[in-house]
Parts: structure tokens; C-alpha cells; sequence
């Protein structure tokens, strides 16, 4: 039995996730340079901020290309970790403590 893909049910679709897939790839290895290159650490946590965005993007792109809904799921948990992490940092950057 043949797997169903997103090309066999809307090759327009297709083209247009595939070519977002390709996008948000190309950004995330933009943005890595700020990481390296980042003048300040905020310009850094930002950077890292928009690569955990990224990630989540291509997990959901994925999974509309795969047609898998798994893919879903594990981009809710990497959204959910990013946010945390973002907000720990940003709290340690702006305090320097993490827990009181």
C-alpha cells in the first residue's frame, strides 16, 4: 500500500511548503552568524530565540509535507522549551540570578 503524500493530494501546496521549508532553513543558517558574531549577549539570546522559532516552523512544515500530525505534537514541546529557555536567559541577563 502506497504512502499518501502532500504531493499526490495538492501539488500547489507542495510546491509552496517545500519552498518554506527551504526558506526557513536558509534564515536559520542566516541567523546563526548572529550568534557567533552578536555584539552584546541579549543580541545572541535573540538570535537563539529566532533559531528555536525557526525549528518549530520546519517541524510543522514537515509535518504538512509528510502529512505525519507526530510532528505536530513535537513542535508544540520545542515551542514550549523555547519559550522557557528565553525567559530563563532573558531573566539572567537582566538579573543575573536565575532562582532568588
Amino acid at each position: 500500500m502506497a504512502t499518501e503524500t502532500l504531493a499526490d493530494v495538492s501539488p500547489t501546496l507542495d510546491l509552496v511548503v517545500t519552498a518554506a521549508l527551504v526558506v526557513s532553513a536558509a534564515l536559520t543558517l542566516l541567523v546563526s552568524y548572529r550568534i557567533i558574531k552578536g555584539p552584546t549577549v541579549p543580541d545572541r539570546v535573540v538570535a537563539l530565540d529566532v533559531i528555536g522559532t525557526n525549528v518549530v516552523a520546519i517541524a510543522v512544515l514537515y509535518a504538512m509535507a509528510t502529512l505525519q500530525g507526530f510532528f505536530i505534537d513535537v513542535s508544540l514541546v520545542l515551542a514550549i522549551i523555547g519559550f522557557m529557555s528565553t525567559v530563563t536567559v532573558a531573566r539572567y541577563v537582566t538579573e543575573g540570578d536565575i532562582i532568588e
